[in-house]
């Protein structure tokens, strides 16, 4: 055996592996992203659509494990198929267990039948809020956000998840699109009230394919819905904190 200088940690657990007589592939975590930087994680799509599929085959080249949800999750066995061994098929509550994080990628008029489906199951999750209100579907929530905001609404109707707004303000055409191109990559601008929630989606972002920038609290997110000033704004990080002012 090598002395003076420290093994290749592969080959430490090798060689643990042997000495205690387990096989290699248990000493080796399941939930190891490719390359092994960085665990994997379980995200749970509610609504896989254009938004929530495309998602999800960009989550999965990440390395992630997903759950596909809808009211008609027997529809998403085929979408799951394709993706392989990571992504699996469940209802809406079985997503929300599921994930360590859960993407809302459904008509916002359906937020609230959503919120009362699940009862209290997304409480504390952290949740990636795509949604956007428009009058033509739903058209009282339309108001309730114009007079309380999106982060506000889409938190009650949710069941008070940590909320972060995120991928809201791009179509899936784009995303599927501009998604790991080469540097610089595409901005995704994300908001939210808690800081450890920014991070894991700032990671999801990152993993998506996009450069996570944080733009504020909940309390701006109008900026990042369907005809707020950064609806369809593809430009660059550090554009758009120059633009925003942003450090």
């Amino acid at each position: 055996m090598e002395t003076g200088r420290s093994l290749p940690f592969a080959r430490r657990r090798h060689l643990l592996g042997l000495l205690v007589g387990i096989p290699l592939a248990a000493t080796t975590p399941a939930a190891l992203r490719q390359g092994g930087e960085r665990p994997a994680m379980k995200i749970g799509i509610i609504g896989a659509g254009n938004i929530g599929g495309t998602l999800a085959r960009l989550w999965v080249k990440a390395g992630h494990r997903v759950m596909l949800s809808s009211r008609h999750p027997e529809q998403l066995t085929e979408l799951a198929r394709q993706l392989g061994p990571l992504a699996n098929v469940g209802t809406p509550a079985e997503a929300a267990a599921f994930g360590d994080a859960v993407l809302v990628a459904i008509p916002y008029g359906s937020y609230p039948q959503l919120g009362r489906s699940l009862g209290g199951a997304l409480a504390g999750k952290v949740v990636l809020d795509a949604g956007n209100p428009t009058s033509s579907r739903g058209p009282e929530l339309a108001d309730e956000v114009r007079a309380n905001g999106i982060g506000a609404t889409s938190r009650k109707y949710l069941g008070n998840p940590r909320l972060v707004r995120a991928f809201s303000n791009l179509g899936s055409g784009i995303l599927a699109r501009e998604a790991n191109r080469p540097p610089p990559r595409l901005a995704m601008p994300i908001l939210g009230d808690d800081r450890e929630a920014l991070d894991l989606a700032s990671r999801l972002v990152s993993d998506a394919g996009f450069d996570p920038v944080v733009i504020g609290t909940l309390e701006r997110a109008a900026d990042t819905a369907m005809g707020g000033p950064l609806s369809g704004v593809q430009t660059t990080a550090a554009e758009l904190r120059r633009r925003l002012g942003l450090n």
